[in-house]
Protein backbone atom coordinates (compact mmCIF):
# COMPACT_ATOMS: atom_id res chain seq x y z
CA UNK A 1 0.00 0.00 0.00
CA UNK A 2 1.61 3.26 -1.16
CA UNK A 3 -0.72 5.83 0.41
CA UNK A 4 -3.70 6.11 2.75
CA UNK A 5 -6.78 8.02 1.70
CA UNK A 6 -7.63 10.75 4.25
CA UNK A 7 -11.14 10.19 5.55
CA UNK A 8 -13.30 13.21 6.30
CA UNK A 9 -15.46 11.37 8.82
CA UNK A 10 -12.34 10.63 10.88
CA UNK A 11 -11.11 14.21 10.71
CA UNK A 12 -7.90 13.10 8.99
CA UNK A 13 -5.48 15.75 7.72
CA UNK A 14 -2.09 14.13 7.16
CA UNK A 15 0.95 16.23 7.98
CA UNK A 16 3.38 16.32 5.05
CA UNK A 17 6.13 18.62 6.35
CA UNK A 18 9.02 16.58 7.76
CA UNK A 19 10.58 19.56 9.53
CA UNK A 20 7.40 20.28 11.46
CA UNK A 21 7.03 16.59 12.31
CA UNK A 22 10.57 16.57 13.68
CA UNK A 23 9.89 19.75 15.65
CA UNK A 24 6.78 18.22 17.23
CA UNK A 25 8.66 15.09 18.30
CA UNK A 26 11.56 17.14 19.63
CA UNK A 27 9.07 19.00 21.85
CA UNK A 28 8.69 15.87 23.97
CA UNK A 29 10.75 15.88 27.15
CA UNK A 30 11.62 12.22 27.60
CA UNK A 31 13.67 12.55 30.77
CA UNK A 32 12.37 10.11 33.33
CA UNK A 33 9.66 8.63 31.09
CA UNK A 34 10.21 5.99 28.45
CA UNK A 35 6.65 5.04 27.49
CA UNK A 36 5.11 7.05 24.65
CA UNK A 37 1.63 6.70 23.15
CA UNK A 38 0.90 8.24 19.76
CA UNK A 39 -2.77 8.82 18.97
CA UNK A 40 -3.86 8.72 15.33
CA UNK A 41 -0.52 8.17 13.57
CA UNK A 42 -2.09 8.03 10.08
CA UNK A 43 0.79 7.37 7.69
CA UNK A 44 3.39 7.64 10.44
CA UNK A 45 5.05 10.99 9.80
CA UNK A 46 5.54 11.51 13.55
CA UNK A 47 6.04 7.79 14.14
CA UNK A 48 9.14 7.66 11.95
CA UNK A 49 10.88 10.29 14.07
CA UNK A 50 9.71 8.70 17.31
CA UNK A 51 11.04 5.34 16.13
CA UNK A 52 14.51 6.85 15.85
CA UNK A 53 14.62 7.40 19.61
CA UNK A 54 16.09 4.15 20.98
CA UNK A 55 15.22 4.79 24.62
CA UNK A 56 11.42 4.88 24.27
CA UNK A 57 8.78 2.17 24.21
CA UNK A 58 6.37 3.32 21.52
CA UNK A 59 2.70 2.37 21.17
CA UNK A 60 0.30 3.57 18.48
CA UNK A 61 -3.49 3.76 18.59
CA UNK A 62 -5.19 4.06 15.21
CA UNK A 63 -8.89 3.61 14.40
CA UNK A 64 -8.51 3.62 10.59
CA UNK A 65 -8.04 0.09 9.22
CA UNK A 66 -6.29 1.40 6.11
CA UNK A 67 -3.78 3.33 8.20
CA UNK A 68 -3.17 0.31 10.44
CA UNK A 69 -2.43 -1.83 7.37
CA UNK A 70 -0.07 0.82 6.03
CA UNK A 71 1.75 1.13 9.35
CA UNK A 72 2.14 -2.63 9.74
CA UNK A 73 3.61 -2.87 6.26
CA UNK A 74 6.03 0.00 6.78
CA UNK A 75 7.00 -0.48 10.42
CA UNK A 76 7.27 -4.27 10.45
CA UNK A 77 10.98 -4.23 11.25
CA UNK A 78 10.58 -2.00 14.30
CA UNK A 79 9.52 -2.82 17.83
CA UNK A 80 6.40 -0.67 17.85
CA UNK A 81 3.09 -1.80 19.28
CA UNK A 82 0.15 -0.98 17.01
CA UNK A 83 -3.35 -1.09 18.45
CA UNK A 84 -6.28 -0.90 16.07
CA UNK A 85 -9.07 0.80 17.94
CA UNK A 86 -10.73 3.95 19.19
CA UNK A 87 -8.61 5.74 21.78
CA UNK A 88 -11.74 7.18 23.36
CA UNK A 89 -13.06 3.68 24.08
CA UNK A 90 -9.83 2.05 25.25
CA UNK A 91 -9.33 0.96 28.83
CA UNK A 92 -5.90 2.53 29.18
CA UNK A 93 -5.12 0.79 32.47
CA UNK A 94 -5.37 -2.63 30.87
CA UNK A 95 -3.64 -1.66 27.62
CA UNK A 96 -0.58 0.33 28.66
CA UNK A 97 2.21 0.53 31.17
CA UNK A 98 2.11 3.70 33.25
CA UNK A 99 3.26 6.39 33.19
CA UNK A 100 3.25 7.34 29.50
CA UNK A 101 3.55 10.56 27.53
CA UNK A 102 1.02 11.25 24.80
CA UNK A 103 1.75 12.73 21.38
CA UNK A 104 -0.19 13.14 18.17
CA UNK A 105 -1.67 15.14 15.36
CA UNK A 106 -5.07 14.84 16.96
CA UNK A 107 -8.17 14.52 14.76
CA UNK A 108 -9.88 17.90 15.03
CA UNK A 109 -13.36 16.46 15.41
CA UNK A 110 -12.47 14.65 18.66
CA UNK A 111 -9.56 16.68 20.07
CA UNK A 112 -11.55 17.94 23.06
CA UNK A 113 -12.74 14.41 23.84
CA UNK A 114 -9.13 13.22 23.75
CA UNK A 115 -8.17 15.81 26.36
CA UNK A 116 -11.13 14.93 28.56
CA UNK A 117 -9.93 11.32 28.51
CA UNK A 118 -6.38 12.41 29.32
CA UNK A 119 -7.82 14.26 32.31
CA UNK A 120 -9.30 10.98 33.56
CA UNK A 121 -5.80 9.47 33.54
CA UNK A 122 -3.98 12.61 34.63
CA UNK A 123 -2.05 10.81 37.39
CA UNK A 124 -0.43 8.58 34.78
CA UNK A 125 0.26 11.11 32.01
CA UNK A 126 3.22 13.39 32.81
CA UNK A 127 3.18 15.10 29.42
CA UNK A 128 1.17 15.67 26.25
CA UNK A 129 2.41 17.17 22.99
CA UNK A 130 -0.41 17.55 20.51
CA UNK A 131 -1.46 19.40 17.38
CA UNK A 132 -4.99 20.80 17.40
CA UNK A 133 -6.91 23.62 15.73
CA UNK A 134 -5.35 26.97 16.59
CA UNK A 135 -8.56 28.26 18.15
CA UNK A 136 -8.67 25.18 20.37
CA UNK A 137 -5.04 25.69 21.41
CA UNK A 138 -5.86 29.31 22.24
CA UNK A 139 -8.74 28.11 24.39
CA UNK A 140 -6.61 25.67 26.36
CA UNK A 141 -4.03 28.38 27.09
CA UNK A 142 -6.53 31.19 27.79
CA UNK A 143 -6.48 33.20 31.01
CA UNK A 144 -9.44 34.38 33.10
CA UNK A 145 -11.21 37.33 31.52
CA UNK A 146 -10.66 36.10 27.98
CA UNK A 147 -13.61 35.22 25.73
CA UNK A 148 -11.83 31.98 24.82
CA UNK A 149 -11.48 30.95 28.48
CA UNK A 150 -13.77 27.99 29.03
CA UNK A 151 -14.35 24.54 30.46
CA UNK A 152 -11.18 22.86 29.23
CA UNK A 153 -9.12 25.97 29.99
CA UNK A 154 -9.96 25.52 33.68
CA UNK A 155 -9.88 21.73 33.87
CA UNK A 156 -6.61 21.32 31.98
CA UNK A 157 -4.90 24.19 33.78
CA UNK A 158 -5.93 22.67 37.10
CA UNK A 159 -3.63 19.72 36.51
CA UNK A 160 -1.22 20.76 33.75
CA UNK A 161 1.13 23.59 32.86
CA UNK A 162 0.18 24.46 29.26
CA UNK A 163 2.47 25.97 26.64
CA UNK A 164 1.51 27.20 23.17
CA UNK A 165 4.56 26.10 21.18
CA UNK A 166 3.99 27.18 17.57
CA UNK A 167 1.42 27.74 14.82
CA UNK A 168 1.18 25.45 11.80
CA UNK A 169 0.00 26.63 8.36
CA UNK A 170 -2.84 24.89 6.54
CA UNK A 171 -0.74 24.09 3.46
CA UNK A 172 1.50 21.54 5.16
CA UNK A 173 -1.39 19.07 5.40
CA UNK A 174 -3.13 16.78 2.95
CA UNK A 175 -5.88 17.69 2.52
CA UNK A 176 -5.38 21.24 3.85
CA UNK A 177 -7.80 22.05 6.69
CA UNK A 178 -9.77 25.28 6.55
CA UNK A 179 -8.12 26.57 9.72
CA UNK A 180 -4.65 27.03 11.10
CA UNK A 181 -3.30 24.52 13.58
CA UNK A 182 -1.09 24.82 16.63
CA UNK A 183 1.07 22.58 18.78
CA UNK A 184 0.66 22.67 22.55
CA UNK A 185 2.58 20.98 25.34
CA UNK A 186 0.97 20.00 28.62
CA UNK A 187 3.19 19.11 31.57
CA UNK A 188 1.65 17.66 34.71
CA UNK A 189 1.86 20.05 37.63
CA UNK A 190 2.11 19.09 41.30
CA UNK A 191 -1.54 19.78 42.15
CA UNK A 192 -3.11 16.72 43.68
CA UNK A 193 -6.76 16.79 44.70
CA UNK A 194 -9.01 13.90 45.79
CA UNK A 195 -11.01 12.20 43.06
CA UNK A 196 -14.33 13.31 44.56
CA UNK A 197 -13.19 16.92 44.42
CA UNK A 198 -12.07 16.47 40.80
CA UNK A 199 -15.53 15.17 39.89
CA UNK A 200 -17.19 18.05 41.73
CA UNK A 201 -14.88 20.54 40.00
CA UNK A 202 -15.99 19.25 36.60
CA UNK A 203 -19.67 19.57 37.57
CA UNK A 204 -19.17 23.13 38.77
CA UNK A 205 -17.06 24.26 35.82
CA UNK A 206 -19.42 22.78 33.24
CA UNK A 207 -22.48 24.31 34.90
CA UNK A 208 -20.78 27.70 35.16
CA UNK A 209 -19.67 27.88 31.54
CA UNK A 210 -22.74 26.24 30.02
CA UNK A 211 -24.59 29.36 31.24
CA UNK A 212 -21.68 31.75 31.03
CA UNK A 213 -23.87 34.83 30.58
CA UNK A 214 -25.43 34.23 33.98
CA UNK A 215 -23.89 35.19 37.27
CA UNK A 216 -22.27 32.23 38.98
CA UNK A 217 -24.89 32.04 41.71
CA UNK A 218 -27.68 31.50 39.18
CA UNK A 219 -25.67 29.22 36.91
CA UNK A 220 -24.81 26.81 39.73
CA UNK A 221 -28.40 26.62 40.97
CA UNK A 222 -29.13 24.49 37.88
CA UNK A 223 -27.08 21.67 39.45
CA UNK A 224 -28.25 22.30 43.00
CA UNK A 225 -25.14 24.11 44.19
CA UNK A 226 -25.06 27.27 46.24
CA UNK A 227 -22.11 29.50 45.30
CA UNK A 228 -20.16 31.26 48.05
CA UNK A 229 -21.37 34.82 48.49
CA UNK A 230 -18.06 36.44 47.48
CA UNK A 231 -18.14 34.74 44.07
CA UNK A 232 -21.88 34.44 43.37
CA UNK A 233 -21.97 37.79 41.55
CA UNK A 234 -19.18 36.92 39.13
CA UNK A 235 -19.35 35.17 35.76
CA UNK A 236 -17.51 31.95 34.99
CA UNK A 237 -14.93 33.58 32.74
CA UNK A 238 -13.83 35.88 35.55
CA UNK A 239 -12.79 33.07 37.90
CA UNK A 240 -9.29 31.63 38.16
CA UNK A 241 -8.53 27.94 38.67
CA UNK A 242 -7.87 28.61 42.36
CA UNK A 243 -11.24 30.34 42.72
CA UNK A 244 -13.04 27.37 41.14
CA UNK A 245 -11.19 25.10 43.55
CA UNK A 246 -12.27 27.30 46.43
CA UNK A 247 -15.90 26.74 45.37
CA UNK A 248 -15.27 22.99 45.41
CA UNK A 249 -13.95 23.21 48.97
CA UNK A 250 -16.87 25.43 50.00
CA UNK A 251 -19.43 22.97 48.63
CA UNK A 252 -17.64 19.99 50.11
CA UNK A 253 -17.50 21.58 53.55
CA UNK A 254 -21.18 22.45 53.46
CA UNK A 255 -22.78 19.21 54.61
CA UNK A 256 -26.24 20.27 53.51
CA UNK A 257 -25.26 20.38 49.82
CA UNK A 258 -26.53 17.54 47.67
CA UNK A 259 -24.72 17.32 44.34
Amino acid sequence: MSVVRPKKNLGQHFLRDQNIARKIVESLDLSGNLNVLEIGPGMGVLTNFLAEIPSIHLSLVEIDKESVEYLRENLNDREIRIIEGDFLKLDLKSQFEFPFSVIGNFPYNISSQIFFKILEYREYVPQVVGMVQKEVADRYCASPGSKTYGILSVLLQTFFHIEYLFTVNEQVFFPPPKVKSAVVRLTRNDRDIPSDEAVLLQVIVKAAFNQRRKMLGNALKSVGIMAPSDLAGKRAEQLSVDQFLSIVRYVKSNKTQDV
